[in-house]
């Protein structure tokens, strides 16, 4: 791995475990694009800078541009419904980003490709944040990525 990107190994415990496990799908899983058009939006028209999705437990966090010291959390269906993202201020797409607003869909695909791609080891989680370029990938196996978006989306590390 190169510039800022680092791969850490997680609990042992969680990785002996490993192959007697297997993905559950999530309503993330069957709501994957919607789910995508979601985050989408919120990055281009709502001044979210940073967005955590955790797949496996159906819940976003989501940091904002303006009260970058709070997150919000979105659980479940809250995700989808309309109503509940009212209070999240309409924002542009901030110029000083490092990710584009045509990367972010590539990025999620790349998210959907690893959640889905193996019933043992896939994807649980992961986090975008467009100001400095790091994504955040943790893994069923509790192995944890940091690594800039264009590695990600160039690497065959990431491919499956």
């Amino acid at each position: 791995m190169t510039g800022q990107s680092r791969q850490l190994r997680g609990d042992p415990s969680i990785r002996q475990f490993l192959f007697s496990q297997t993905r559950t799908e999530s309503p993330f899983d069957t709501g994957c694009e919607k789910l995508m058009d979601r985050i989408e939006v919120l990055f281009s028209h709502h001044g979210i800078f940073h967005v955590q999705i955790e797949m496996s437990t159906c819940q976003m966090m989501v940091w904002t541009l303006d009260d970058p010291f709070n997150y919000q959390i979105f659980v479940g269906e809250e995700v989808f419904d309309e109503e509940r993202w009212q209070g999240i201020a309409i924002a542009s797409y901030p110029d000083k980003a490092k990710i584009r607003p045509t990367t972010i869909r590539p990025v999620l695909e790349r998210f959907r490709v690893l959640r889905l791609a193996d019933e043992k080891v896939y994807l649980r989680s992961g986090s975008i944040n467009i100001m400095n370029g790091l994504l955040r990938l943790n893994f069923s196996c509790d192995g944890t990525h940091y690594v800039d978006h264009q590695e990600f989306l160039t690497s065959p590390v990431y491919e499956v």
